[in-house]
């Protein structure tokens, strides 16, 4: 099967149909939980739970595992999803959907829902902290399933925790709809979640060279694409074309796009493009702007492909690898250190 460049983006999988109609369900959360079929994925300071460890009450299928089975799901993790029965008190839940894959352990129809614990809550639930994960760590192993679920859940979780109060006059806000609407009881307005676009890009030189830019936040030896968030009233191309030039004075043209990654870190769309020096000004020095952007270097096929070299690159979780991974015409090597 061809692989294309939207295959390679590991938060972009999903195997999810969001159900939009079921939200204006009455006492939505009642019905749900009086459903023994239906799944909880359990969310704490943005990280999930992995399945295939010591057993939790109610956990699909693992108290009867072989141990080979769990080497495997060691190897391929997969998250936890609970019966209701087994879900501790909560603080904020969202109804993600039904299940679209053929390859859970639950059938395909199956409800899914993401509750948000306290730390008591999740620790009850399985102290061990080794088994509550991060979706950067674990993103690209995951199933199109479990990976949609878990960037779905962050990305409506993160936004219900910056908006709980109303823009206008300042009233707490209720959750409502499935989790997917605050109201305000005060305005009688419904809030939307909010996704913020921003642009990712790869530029290539007249050399065939891409450059890269060390974060002012980042290790001085941490390199990746140049990247922004898109102005109002402007178009996506015509932010890529001024993100360029403001962090490193690079001009360039007819940027040309890839696809797009939710990054839910808070709350990002990820748009990515790819393109190149402008042949007019190909001669104009690097200037990082030295406050995001400290530094700023082109680097060959052969800067990158010696494993053991220094620099550190984005995780393979992020649309920055696939972007660089996509110039370099493959996998890129994976350090021995």
């Amino acid at each position: 099967m061809h692989t294309t460049f939207l295959d390679t983006l590991p938060l972009s999988r999903f195997d999810i149909d969001r159900d939009h109609l079921s939200r204006d369900t009455a006492d939505l959360f009642g019905v749900l939980w009086a459903d023994d079929t239906v799944r909880v994925l359990p969310i704490w300071n943005q990280q999930a739970l992995l399945a295939g460890g010591n057993a939790i009450a109610g956990e699909a299928d693992w108290a009867g595992a072989t141990d080979p089975e769990r080497a495997a799901a060691a190897e391929h993790p997969t998250l936890a999803f609970l019966r209701t029965a087994a879900v501790p008190e909560y603080d904020l839940a969202v109804y993600l959907g039904t299940s679209l894959s053929t390859d859970a352990p639950e059938p395909v129809g199956t409800r899914l829902v993401a509750v948000d614990l306290s730390e008591e809550a999740a620790r009850t639930l399985e102290p061990d902290e080794n088994r509550w994960v991060s979706l950067r760590t674990v993103a690209a192993e995951l199933s199109d399933r479990d990976a949609g679920a878990f960037t779905e859940a962050l990305g409506i979780l993160n936004w219900h925790h910056s908006h709980t109060h109303c823009p206008r006059c300042g009233a707490a806000t209720l959750p409502e709809k499935g989790g997917w609407v605050r109201r305000c009881p005060v305005q009688n307005i419904e809030i939307f979640p909010r996704t913020d676009p921003a642009v990712i890009v790869g530029i290539v030189d007249a050399d065939d060279r891409i450059l890269l830019g060390s974060n002012a936040l980042w290790a001085n030896n941490r390199y990746s694409l140049l990247a922004g968030f898109v102005e109002p009233g402007e178009s996506l191309e015509a932010a890529t074309v001024r993100e360029v030039f403001e962090e490193s004075g690079v001009r360039i043209l007819q940027p040309e796009y890839l696809g797009s990654q939710p990054w839910p870190f808070p709350a990002s769309l990820m748009c990515g493009f790819l393109a190149h020096v402008d042949p007019a000004s190909a001669a104009d020095p690097l200037l990082p702007d030295g406050e995001e952007i400290l530094d700023v270097r082109w680097f060959s096929r052969a800067d990158l492909e010696d494993p053991n070299q220094t620099v550190l690159l984005p995780g393979s979780s992020s649309i920055a690898r696939a972007i660089i991974e996509h110039w370099y015409g493959g996998p890129l090597p994976r350090p021995t250190w």
